[in-house]
């Protein structure tokens, strides 16, 4: 008998995708979708790639009762709606899994980055950060989990290697990142409009962008000390991707890039999302699964380390990363569901 779920925030891009992943899964089935903005509305007009799979699936809108009983709730909600929502699912709910930063970040750390306290600080410890390739055990263990984005996933993957081992100073970190423009979402902003978006390059958020607090908790957490990063994340004209360019400078003598490539391999040995390249990784070779694709240099002339991770943004970093928590808390391969490969061409 398969698991019964809720989508929380089903009408956006994130929830789409999720719709897509679980419309293959043989263990987890939709018995719910809400969408405030769109009740009343069937999955198959919104977002007519679905028609097949969910013919007579109708958006609701939210309502705790209705979603009583589930065994996994995925909330896809835009940031701060989660913090409302989470205390009435909690006793309703077999497992929650946020995609908001709400619950992914200590509450005096949610307070200085996002500049608001957390409506429900004594509930962020009960969940785990969602990366299992660095934090399986804790995810497995966990009640609910709180998945992370596509730049702190990137960029957690490209550096972990090197903190775990303490081959990099922890200090002066720089992380470049772009992305395309669904990790916008599908509201409606001037950044993502096409003639805006088109033929356009722009970098945003500059030095307070909020998603450097958990790249620095996450590889803080590895490095055991803390870790300080410069991030730049940057809107690129493409559909979906994100690539995260790392830079750290070496705390060791005698790295190569030689030494490095085979720490990285062994580091994600069995890991069944992530690859470790020899050559740079490309976002398009990853599209629509759930794969990271990693490789690692080291500069001679300038003692600096480059690290670069490829993922698609609404997978990897997204709902995919959501399936994955979901596979572990319910007991279930971790690869159940997601066996799909990049796109190509």
């Amino acid at each position: 008998m398969a698991y019964r779920s809720a989508v929380i925030g089903a009408s956006g891009y994130t929830g789409a995708e999720l719709l897509r992943l679980l419309a293959v899964h043989p263990e987890i089935e939709v018995a719910h979708v809400t969408a405030d903005s769109n009740a009343g509305a069937s999955v198959a007009a919104l977002y007519p790639s679905l028609a097949a799979e969910y013919p007579a699936l109708e958006y609701t809108a939210y309502d705790p009762a209705d979603v009583e009983g589930v065994d996994v709730a995925f909330l896809a909600l835009p940031h701060g709606e989660s913090q409302r929502v989470v205390p009435e699912l909690l006793d309703r709910v077999g497992h929650i899994i946020d995609l908001g930063a709400d619950f992914r970040l200590p509450a005096a750390d949610y307070e200085q980055w996002y500049g608001e306290p957390h409506a429900a600080p004594e509930l962020v410890e009960r969940f785990a950060f969602g990366l299992p390739e660095l934090f399986r055990r804790s995810v497995s263990d966990a009640e609910h989990a709180a998945a992370p984005g596509c730049y702190p996933t990137a960029a957690a993957l490209a550096l972990a290697p090197l903190f775990a081992d303490g081959l990099v100073e922890p200090h002066g970190v720089v992380v470049d990142a772009v992305s395309g423009v669904s990790g916008r979402g599908r509201g409606l902003s001037a950044l993502s409009l096409f003639s805006e978006a088109n033929e356009n390059v722009s970098p945003y958020g500059l030095l307070t962008h909020r998603h450097t607090g958990e790249m620095e908790m996450v590889l803080g957490r590895v490095a055991d000390v803390p870790v300080s990063i410069l991030f730049t994340p940057h809107l690129v004209p493409m559909t979906r991707g994100a690539l995260a360019t790392c830079h750290a400078r070496a705390a060791v003598d005698g790295l190569s890039s030689e030494r490095l490539l085979a720490t990285y391999r062994g580091f994600y040995a069995g890991e069944p999302f992530v690859a470790v390249l020899d050559e740079p990784p490309s976002t398009k070779a990853t599209l629509a699964s759930n794969a990271a694709h990693l490789t690692v240099r080291f500069d001679r002339r300038t003692g600096s380390v480059l690290a670069i991770c490829a993922l698609d943004n609404l997978v990897k970093g997204a709902s995919g990363q959501m399936v994955q928590c979901a596979n572990l808390l319910l007991g279930l391969p971790e690869t159940t569901g997601l066996s799909a490969v990049g796109v190509v061409p």
